[in-house]
């Protein structure tokens, strides 16, 4: 099993706050209606701002490592090791 360490040198090349773009990517390519969803139902602590969704990297590796993730990925096509 992948520890928080592990997440955090994959993801060492993005900056601290994220765009939704780059959440995506971070995600393996995760179509934008799913971002989009996955921080309207608040299953990614994010902050929205003036219409653009800025989301804190450690946030995301906290979900990536949390239980909702570790249901979800299994249905997404595009998945992170």
């Amino acid at each position: 099993m992948k520890n928080r360490k592990f997440y955090e040198n994959y993801f060492a090349s993005y900056p601290d706050l994220v765009s939704l773009d780059q959440f995506r990517k971070m995600l393996g390519g995760l179509g934008e209606v799913q971002a989009r969803k996955l921080m309207q139902q608040n299953h990614v602590k994010h902050f929205f701002i003036r219409g653009t969704y800025l989301i804190p990297k450690a946030n995301v590796i906290d979900y990536v490592l949390g239980t909702h993730y570790a249901k979800y990925r299994l249905k997404l096509k595009a998945q992170i090791p």
